[in-house]
Parts: C-alpha cells; structure tokens; sequence
C-alpha cells in the first residue's frame, strides 16, 4: 500500500491547471500551423494565423490562451494500492482549482443553474474517478469552455444505424454548431456504453494527442471519415471557409446493449487545453 497525501494531489491540480490555461497542447499547434500552410481562402488563412499568434503571445507573456478558462474536468485514474490521507479526493482537486484561478486570474465560470449566482472559484471541478491497477494516481486535466460545450450533442441511435449512423451523427453535430465553436474544432467522440457512460467517453476521447488514431481498425476508420467529411462541410477557421473545419477526430468506444447504439460528440473548440501528470 502507497500511501499519497492530500496536498500532493492539491499541488498537482494546481499546476496542471495553470499550464493547460496557458498553454495549447502541441500536437494541437502543430495541427493549426499545417492547416495554415495548407489554407488557400485568404480570410481562414488569416484567421489561423491570428490564432496561432494568440497561443505564441499567450505563452510568452503567461497570460490564459482563452478568456473561457472554462469548467474544470479532472480525470482521475487512483491505483488500488493507493491510500489518500488528509483531504477527500475531491476536496484536494477542488482546493487546487480554487487556487489556480485565483492565482492567476483565470476567468471564474461556474454558478448554479437555476439562480446563476457564481461560486466565484470555479469549483466544483467535473471529477470522473477510476480505480485501475498499481500504486499510483494519473491526473488529467481538462479546462472545458462552452462555447463548444454547448454545441455538443448526444444520439441513441438503432442497431441498425450502424457505421454510417455514428458518422452522420458527427458530421451533423459539426454541420449544426457552424462557427459558434471557434472552429477549426477538435471532435471527441463516445460509441456505445450507456447514455451517461457514452458522454464521458467523448470527453476522454478529447484528451488524446489530436491527429492520433484509435487501435482499432475499424474505429480508426470511422475517425478518419467523419474527418474527411467534417472538412468538407466548407465552414472552416472561425465559420470563413477554406480546407480546416475540424484538426481532428478521436473516438472511444464501449460495450453496449444490444437494443442501442449510443453516440455522443463533444466539441472542443481550436483551442486544446490538457495537461497530465502521474503521481
């Protein structure tokens, strides 16, 4: 048995909240430099560019990459030998989140729903937990904005819908959102599971490295088509048109019943936020 404190895990939320604010992840910079290389609409081509000078001033002068510092989704994968002492989990994540957005001044966005009254340091956190094998903690952490949030969307399909209905589905989820989520977005996909199991795997498939592929053959396959179609939907960078509407596709899947196909699409928009760390 390992034992790891509280304040160790506070510590770690702390700064991977303040380098995912910061910070656009680099496999999302590299996907955005190409895509501006490779724009020949001059108006998206400027708009990529404008983008990318918004990440480089961002990092050089430590200041949030996006004004939506967003809701704190934290994944925590707690080793089954671990033993947490001081604090409750969520606790400790929440006391990291608190300190990092004071800290820093990163935007506080989270209220009730009915009154709307702000909790004024954006806790509580999103906190998704599993127990996996070992003696240690995986923490990933996801700032959520809403503007992209918010043109998410969740399908029960038929069985019978299959492949070309989990594709359909994301391809009009994009179609739907048009500009609203300051595309070029990023598009995590669940498949299968259950109605709330296939939400998160969405967002779990949006903390992968963009432009990375699913094991398996035939989900890579769904991935690289609803990509292809995505980007030729014509909306491009910032709704201007042009190559890029979405830099990527990622989907996650897991068992379901045999009555269901549940699909969810969680869009990120051009800015990717993530950061991990194991403890």
């Amino acid at each position: 048995m390992r034992i790891i404190h509280s304040d160790t895990i506070e510590d770690a939320v702390y700064r991977l909240a303040r380098e995912a604010c910061l910070n656009l992840i680099p496999s999302c910079k590299a996907a955005l430099v190409r895509a501006e290389r490779e724009e020949e609409n001059e108006s998206a081509k400027f708009a990529l560019s404008a983008v990318l000078k918004n990440a480089e001033t961002a990092a050089a002068e430590q200041m949030a990459i996006c004004q939506d510092t967003g809701y704190a989704v934290v994944l925590a994968e707690i080793g089954q030998q671990v033993q947490i002492q001081g604090k409750l989990l969520c606790e400790a994540v929440d006391a990291g989140v608190r300190r990092a957005y004071r800290d820093f001044c990163f935007r506080k966005s989270i209220c009730d729903p009915i009154t709307r009254v702000n909790t004024a340091d954006n806790t509580p956190a999103a906190l998704h937990t599993e127990i996996v094998a070992g003696d240690k903690i995986a923490l990933t952490f996801l700032p959520k904005g809403f503007g992209s949030e918010n043109m998410s969307r969740i399908y029960m399909l038929t069985p019978a819908k299959g492949t070309e209905g989990i594709i359909q589905a994301i391809v009009e989820t994009v179609r739907l959102a048009g500009s609203k989520p300051c595309p070029p977005v990023y598009v995590g996909v669940g498949i299968g599971g259950t109605f709330d199991g296939c939400a998160l795997l969405a967002k779990k498939a949006l903390t992968r490295e963009v432009g990375s592929r699913n094991p398996r053959k035939d989900v890579a396959e769904i991935e690289e088509r609803a990509l292809k179609e995505i980007n030729e939907l014509g909306i491009g960078a910032q709704g201007f048109g042009g190559k890029t509407t979405a830099i990527g596709v990622s989907c996650e899947l897991a068992p379901t019943h045999i009555a269901g196909l549940p699909v969810a699409v969680n869009i990120q928009c051009h800015c990717v936020r993530c950061t991990k760390t194991v403890l």
